[in-house]
């Protein structure tokens, strides 16, 4: 399923895996995370989250089916926090929660550049068997490339497959020119909010599933638009701000900081002082780094000015 183009693998190996099985795997991680897990199938990967009982963000994550078990692509500094969360859980259900870390690893699959992954614009998550395991175009935005989980010892089957290694820092690099935020860097466990984190915009997020855990604060922000942040792709003039620094823009704090590496980066910023920013075209400031917001291709047109009316449209029934 691999598109023109697709040339050099990058291991992920700050990644870990957990293998969901049993009876009841399907149906119990459906009542606890922010996607529809029945869209895992054969085929579609998804990307989901798992949010505190009020709404906030704690671990975010791929899932995929492979022979009947639903695989959890996660960060590894966290899988084991994960696994007890959902053991927690599990109560009487019908289920398994390993780590199969050293079975399996992830791996990103790349092109030539933006415009080979480009062209899998639209089929996110699409995805087939692949050198014994299984890949798919990234579910939350096609411009990063294809992920791969496969066996750990895979890797001289790429490379017999015509791919070439590549390091870490082409991943990154994509990811941060895209916006596309990385739970383990990006995101704060009991303080992000899945909106602000773009999960919504990235499909993380099934609004017409039933409920979840955290489901009524984030179907509040969405159906009353009570969004005022977002995380956004910046442009960096001078040395890249540590995590947190404040950002400003004509002296107000309108943000902070998130990763970056050269002259991109991430930054949660306030969507009235970005618009503003971006029309005056004045720099927003980080001590003594300029950051100019950057509009990502998966931001629909015309969506910050939208969050910004306050007009609240009507809320479904199954809001809650």
């Amino acid at each position: 399923m691999l598109g023109f183009g697709q040339k050099s693998f990058v291991p992920l190996d700050d990644r870990g895996v957990l293998a969901v099985s049993g009876d009841d795997a399907r149906a119990f991680l459906q009542n606890l995370v922010t996607n529809d897990v029945d869209k895992a199938r054969p085929g579609q990967a998804i990307y989901a989250a798992l949010l505190t009982p009020n709404g906030r963000y704690l671990h975010d994550f791929f899932v995929l089916e492979m022979d009947g078990v639903l695989f959890l692509d996660v960060a590894k500094k966290k899988l084991a926090d994960l696994q007890a969360r959902l053991l927690k859980y599990r109560l009487r259900s019908k289920v398994e929660i390993d780590d199969v870390s050293r079975i399996f690893r992830v791996i990103a699959l790349l092109g030539d550049g933006p415009h080979d992954s480009q062209s899998l614009h639209g089929f996110e998550g699409r995805g087939g068997p692949f050198a014994n395991g299984f890949c798919y175009v990234d579910p939350r935005y096609a411009g990063i490339g294809v992920r791969a989980l496969l066996p750990a010892d895979a890797l001289p089957m790429l490379e017999a497959a015509g791919f070439t290694t590549s390091d870490r820092m082409a991943y990154e690099t994509l990811r941060l020119m895209f916006g596309v935020p990385e739970g383990l860097f990006d995101l704060q466990p009991e303080k992000s909010l899945p909106m602000e984190s773009n999960f919504d915009l990235l499909n993380a997020i099934d609004w017409n599933k039933g409920c979840y855990i955290g489901q009524e604060l984030t179907a509040r922000m969405h159906y009353r638009a009570l969004l005022k942040k977002r995380l956004l792709p910046v442009g960096i003039e001078g040395d890249v701000p540590d995590f947190g620094t404040p950002i400003f823009y004509e002296g107000e704090e309108i943000g902070e900081m998130r990763t970056g590496m050269g002259e991109q980066g991430i930054a949660l910023l306030r969507l009235e002082a970005v618009l503003a920013s971006v029309k005056a075209d004045v720099p927003l400031r980080a001590g003594e780094t300029r950051l100019t917001p950057q509009h990502p291709p998966w931001l629909p047109d015309g969506s910050e000015e939208t969050q910004e009316t306050g007009e609240a449209p009507p809320v479904p029934d199954n809001a809650g």
